[in-house]
């Protein structure tokens, strides 16, 4: 492949651009982050938001994953208002062909990160709520009491 890029390659473009060259072969990344409960407080700290969900539906749309919720807890709620919620959509994108294997089976509950990029709320992560699994209860209890840090601005 040859790729010019004219646009300044921002986190998005460049990911949009690495699910596009790889559709159908890997799996999205999103759905690829390892099950180890440092890693998992990590992403929720570099996440906008995160919640706890039961998903009703997944479906194709122009080119991205379209994810239903049916059930909500919210966990971290960032940039969604609380009147948002009930009508939340949440966007795997370009992730119309690359495996998910999360979402082979709707039945269980989610653990769903994410950032609002323009109106459009996008998945960076998802793991299965899975409390027999050793790092996802070690996750859950590093959770309540863990702090983000704070970056303070330079320029002041």
């Amino acid at each position: 492949y040859r790729i010019i890029v004219v646009l300044p390659l921002t986190p998005w473009l460049l990911f949009s651009l690495v699910c596009y060259l790889l559709r159908g072969t890997t799996v999205c990344p999103p759905c690829d982050n390892e099950l180890k409960s440092e890693a998992i407080i990590e992403h929720l700290c570099a996440s906008e938001f995160a919640l706890r969900m039961k998903i009703k539906e997944v479906k194709k749309e122009n080119g991205d994953k379209k994810i239903v919720p049916k059930k909500k807890k919210p966990l971290k709620l960032g940039p969604i208002k609380k009147k948002e919620l009930k009508k939340l959509v949440l966007y795997l994108k370009n992730g119309a062909d690359c495996p998910c294997h999360q979402l082979d089976n709707l039945s269980h509950h989610f653990l769903i990160m994410g950032r609002k990029v323009k109106s459009q709320y996008l998945l960076t992560a998802i793991h299965k709520w899975d409390k027999k699994n050793k790092e996802f209860k070690n996750f859950m209890k590093k959770m309540k009491n863990h702090e983000c840090p704070t970056f303070q601005s330079v320029f002041k």
